[in-house]
């Protein structure tokens, strides 16, 4: 294994500390294998450290595959950015115009949700369906056309929640519009443009390479692999492209420069880079804001575009700051690997960037005012109780089955603290650091609770 940060050009002296974080930070969570890339002033630095499989173990190199799931959501959006500016597609136009058997929820909602609104999370839709509908060609289609018994649990464009569903909707109209299945559409308008060799959607693909598998990781437990491996194929547009963090350093040398890709080609235009890293729509809990399909930070006047992504115990991170050339992506192998990833992202921004990230302020409120956050809260892939305990408040997820993804153990309790209004940060692992918001009708009842960028709906409500 290549366990330390190093280009072609050397190691920068920034980086040399790095190397003794991840490996700490590997220990303390149990994540058995990362693969890390960070680009930087024109240099590639690239490591592996750890394993791929703890019971088949083989060292993490900088071109051991793992899975990027959500950060895929960017590779549909840029695939269908060519295709507008190819005039075959626009953002703002009703998609039933390129489906015209499309049946969603209501006529209302099928007659105007565009892909502007599934590439900012807005249609409003159950977004965490990953129902299999085999490995045909036909998979990402039978998807579609189920797509009317999904619950409109809010108005189109009213509330930011994450959606993976409607990624695959927008996979369904690369589909028609191309006439080709969406995999093989984004290898010839994405991969192949940017040199990108060893992405791949298959698991038959991806058994002649170096390839991680995900891991539980459990406090006081030796990590396990988790099965299944692969996501079905009626959610790759979604969340399943199979990458190296060499590929993914390319796919940021494109999305941070002027369109044009290594051979110089113009993959896309100047301005229509700019307009997908411009906000759409206002966040929440894993972004401040989002683009056409990228998630928007802000620090201060400082501004992070990226993504991430999860599947079946493989987290990673991809992080962009264009006005400073820097990118960085980390791949895990681990249910735990979202606090590693989280922690080394926001440690190469302050020491590498040398920015300032202060931790969010508490507020302390009476236990009376806390108890009108209390309740259980419904969301389709988990059940999330909030609870008042020792003057707290305190979070305890109950996983739903959603049988793509495995079985996993409950995460721990992890209690909350206030940081301004309707906002809660979690202090504890695996979700220490996220953000948590309560959303209320305008009487001022509390109607959902969004964790993770999803909404659960108020089993209970108060007005505080």
């Amino acid at each position: 294994m290549t366990d330390s940060l190093t280009s072609s050009a050397g190691t920068r002296p920034e980086f040399e500390k790095i190397n003794d974080v991840i490996r700490a930070e590997m220990e303390r969570l149990q994540v058995p294998g990362v693969a890390v890339g960070i680009y930087y002033k024109g240099q590639e630095y690239t490591a592996g450290f750890g394993v791929t499989n703890v019971d088949h173990p083989q060292p993490v190199e900088p071109d051991t595959l793992f899975q990027i799931g959500s950060t895929t959501k960017t590779f549909t959006a840029t695939a269908v950015m060519r295709l507008v500016e190819q005039g075959k597609l626009d953002l703002t136009a009703p998609i039933v115009n390129y489906l015209p058997d499309l049946k969603l929820s209501s006529d209302e909602i099928t007659s105007k949700v565009t892909l502007r609104d599934l590439f900012a999370h807005t249609s409003g839709w159950v977004g965490d369906v990953f129902d299999d509908f085999g490995p045909g060609d036909d998979a990402v289609a039978k998807y579609v056309a189920k797509m009317n018994g999904l619950e409109q649990l809010t108005p189109l464009g009213k509330i930011w929640s994450y959606n993976n569903a409607g990624f695959t909707l927008a996979g369904r109209v690369i589909e028609a519009v191309t006439g080709k299945t969406y995999e093989a559409a984004v290898k010839e308008l994405v991969l192949e443009p940017l040199g990108m060799n060893n992405s791949f959607f298959f698991a038959n693909e991806v058994i002649t390479y170096s390839f991680a598998v995900g891991h539980e990781s459990l406090p006081g437990q030796k990590p396990r692999v988790l099965r299944p491996w692969a996501l079905p194929r009626s959610v790759n547009p979604a969340g399943a492209l199979i990458s190296t963090v060499k590929d993914q350093l390319k796919y940021a040398r494109l999305h941070m420069g002027d369109g044009k890709a290594e051979d110089g080609s113009q993959f896309l235009k100047s301005e229509t880079i700019t307009l997908m890293q411009q906000p759409v729509a206002k966040a929440g809990s894993i972004a401040d804001e989002v683009g056409v399909s990228w998630l928007i930070r802000h620090f201060g006047d400082k501004k992070t575009v990226g993504h991430g992504g999860t599947t079946n115990g493989q987290l990673s991170a991809f992080q962009m700051v264009p006005s400073e050339g820097f990118a960085i992506t980390v791949f895990t192998n681990s249910t735990s690997g979202g606090a590693l990833h989280g922690y080394i992202v926001k440690w190469a921004l302050e020491n590498i960037l040398g920015w300032e990230i202060p931790d969010n302020e508490h507020i302390n409120l009476s236990s009376e005012e806390l108890a009108a956050f209390a309740g259980t809260y419904s969301g389709y892939g988990s059940t999330l109780d909030i609870v008042l305990e020792d003057n707290g408040l305190v979070l305890k997820s109950t996983p739903k089955d959603i049988p793509a993804l495995g079985k996993h153990a409950p995460p721990p309790p992890t209690k909350l603290a206030i940081i301004n209004g309707d906002r809660v940060v979690a202090l504890d692992e695996p979700y220490k650091g996220a953000i948590g918001e309560f959303i209320r009708e305008d009487d001022g009842q509390i109607s959902w609770f969004r964790f993770g960028g999803r909404i659960a709906r108020a089993q209970k409500s108060s007005a505080v």
